[in-house]
């Protein structure tokens, strides 16, 4: 769904789809070679996908294949690298794929089953801090049958077991070029995918040319896709709107996508689409820290954060306030948080602190990255402070680091109050519960919860109807917000910008919001 609360958005998208969606004046189908450049904040932390829990699955969807994944359009796990799969029981506790006949890598080894046990298996056995391991939970093992069919046994009911399948984490790789006991970390990239990864350089640039081999649902518009990575996104557009690159996704400041959405001399030849997102902003309270583990120091800061104010100061309505962990359009969202604590009451805080004995400002240091989730990030965070220090109760530290540093120290448990983003993994809200909690979370401090791990996942995971769940996940909310171990900001949208000669823009980002480079086409005339 593409809209836009104020009337020059409306404008601009209905340009937008007037420019894309006519098929006179736009044509995918030209003869001369395509080539596309597009510009991101964030960049790849690591190029293997048994250690990749981040963005750097922007990469990896275009390079890998997996077994399953989710075409333009669709919101249920779909054959890829798989010409079939399916549950075979009632229980959902074992899982058959038959790859297609012929599938290779790009150093020729075959994408056969034991190709498949093996990429799978490897990221259980490295089990890398900070990866996807913690995504594999319920599988027991990986059989093979034969050279072309994959049966995943699992050790509990999981209905979600084929959107794991779907993430970018389950890449499927070369046995030959990726050992099965460590991450593969030469800067290099074999697989099956739809492009392959010609050149890359770490933060600055990935080369991606079209994969003759490929055979899987992407229907590739161009031949080739230079990916730049810029550390502040003010360089990204001043690079759009020079024509030194031809769209851009991730990282676009508020300001920059009210501008470029204003019909002003200097976005001439420029669009933007908008879609919903469900990625998510929030923070993370350290139980291990002297102010951060007390729960009424969380509860007096989630009475004084005021979301309102937050978004309309620093993302200026391209983002919206949130008082759930799972956002507005997944099952189970909910307004549980605004329920409990209402407005901001500055009061309401300090009673519950000199409740707990604290009569003195609390000093609270927050950690957030530089580099991950585009320059908005600190403003946002002085926001914060400014806010909880104008109520008299705190004294907030600043602090912050590149994404890389800033990930291992809060996975090392380093940081008191830290702030994280989160993108889907899929379309579930199983992936917007599960990741947060257990002995190793995403977030590296453990949550432990026995009826949430133990009772209400399990229970909802054994419901093949994923809109039949609602009711295990509004009671892990509840659970949520007495403990105030995770504090919900705000939910994005999401935006790509592009010059108005580029096309596809209105279908590049899949349900995960990873960007599908190969929709985006250059149109051969007017």
């Amino acid at each position: 769904m593409f809209y836009r609360a104020i009337p020059r958005a409306v404008a601009a998208l209905t340009t937008f789809a007037l420019l894309s969606g006519c098929g006179l004046l736009a044509d995918s189908g030209s003869k001369t070679e395509q080539k596309i450049t597009v510009g991101t904040t964030s960049s790849p932390s690591t190029l293997d996908p048994a250690a990749a829990w981040d963005g750097s699955w922007e990469l990896m969807r275009n390079v890998y294949q997996t077994l399953v994944s989710f075409p333009t359009g669709s919101t249920s796990p779909e054959p890829d690298a798989a010409e079939s799969c399916e549950f075979t029981d009632t229980t959902s506790m074992a899982y058959r794929c038959t790859l297609k006949k012929n599938l290779t890598f790009s150093n020729g080894e075959k994408v056969d089953a034991a190709a498949v046990k093996h990429s799978i298996e490897r990221i259980v056995e490295i089990h890398f801090t900070g990866g996807p391991s913690g995504l594999l939970g319920s599988l027991d093992r990986v059989e093979t049958e034969g050279d072309d069919t994959v049966v995943f046994h699992l050790n509990k009911s999981d209905a979600t077991f084929p959107f794991i399948l779907a993430t970018p984490a389950m890449s499927l790789v070369a046995p030959g070029d990726y050992p099965k006991d460590r991450i593969r970390d030469d800067g290099k990239v074999t697989g099956s995918g739809p492009y392959l990864l010609d050149s890359y350089e770490p933060q600055a640039t990935a080369e991606l040319k079209k994969n003759p081999a490929y055979k899987g649902f992407a229907n590739r518009k161009n031949d080739s896709v230079t990916i730049r990575y810029f550390e502040d996104s003010a360089e990204m557009v001043s690079a759009l709107k020079a024509k030194k690159i031809d769209a851009t996704y991730r990282g676009l400041t508020a300001e920059e996508v009210v501008s470029l959405e204003d019909n002003k001399d200097d976005n001439a030849g420029l669009q933007i689409v908008e879609s919903t997102g469900a990625d998510i902003r929030f923070l993370v309270f350290n139980p291990k820290d002297p102010a951060a583990g007390n729960p009424a120091v969380r509860k007096a800061v989630a009475h004084v954060v005021d979301r309102g104010a937050l978004v309309a100061k620093v993302y200026r309505g391209t983002a919206e306030p949130l008082y759930s962990m799972i956002p507005k359009g997944i099952a189970g969202h909910t307004t549980s948080f605004f329920d409990t604590y209402g407005d901001p009451d500055v009061e309401k805080a300090e009673s519950i602190l000199a409740a707990a004995g604290v009569t003195e400002p609390v000093k609270l240091t927050f950690w957030y990255t530089t580099d991950r989730y585009g320059s908005s990030t600190e403003p946002e965070f002085e926001e914060l402070k400014r806010q909880l220090e104008d109520s008299g109760l705190f004294e907030v530290t600043l602090k912050s680091k590149p994404w890389k540093t800033f990930q291992e120290g809060f996975t090392k448990g380093q940081y008191p109050v830290f702030g994280r983003g989160w993108f889907p993994d899929f379309p579930d809200p199983d992936n917007f519960v599960a990741p947060f909690v257990g002995k190793e979370p995403v977030t590296g401090t453990p949550y432990i919860n026995k009826e949430i791990t133990q009772q209400l996942l399990p229970s909802a995971r054994r419901q093949s109807d994923r809109g039949a769940v609602s009711q295990q996940f509004e009671r892990a909310q509840e659970i949520l917000v007495d403990d105030v171990r995770l504090l919900p900001l705000w939910q994005g949208k999401l935006y790509v910008a592009a010059g108005e000669d580029i096309g596809g823009g209105e279908r590049a980002l899949d349900p995960q919001t990873v960007m599908q480079m190969w929709e985006l086409y250059r149109k051969a005339s007017w």
